[in-house]
């Protein structure tokens, strides 16, 4: 075999390395300095989007306190990244719609098919 009909084959084990071997292995490094920077009381999310308060720590399982008094077992590796900052207190914790803040409003959902409706059962 020659130089010349061996390159193709070495330029395509190089592009397979660094398309697909080299990523994974990135990643699988960065999960495990991750799993070892976890302490209890830290911010946590989970590769399922689940936001939580790390409760414990037992080898390979974690604890996390996903809601006051509502606490989840998952292996480690399931944790996505430490949220920076601290977790809201229960009571604290904003309203997505703004419901709840002084003089906030509701929007109006309602279609102008149930308008025209209900203002026909008010009619009639």
């Amino acid at each position: 075999m020659t130089l010349g009909e061996l390159l193709p084959l070495v330029a395509i084990a190089a592009v397979f390395w660094f398309l697909l071997i080299r990523p994974i292995s990135v990643r699988r490094k960065a999960q495990a300095k991750l799993v070892a920077a976890l302490a209890p009381g830290q911010h946590v999310m989970t590769t399922a989007g689940v936001f939580g308060t790390l409760v414990a720590i037992d080898g390979e399982r974690v604890r996390v306190e996903v809601a006051p008094g509502v606490e989840i077992e998952m292996l480690a590796q399931a944790l996505a990244q430490i949220v920076p900052g601290a977790a809201p207190a229960a009571d604290e914790a904003p309203d997505p719609l703004g419901a709840g803040a002084p003089g906030a409003e509701l929007p109006d959902v309602t279609t102008e098919s149930a308008q025209e409706s209900a203002g026909e059962a008010d009619r009639g």
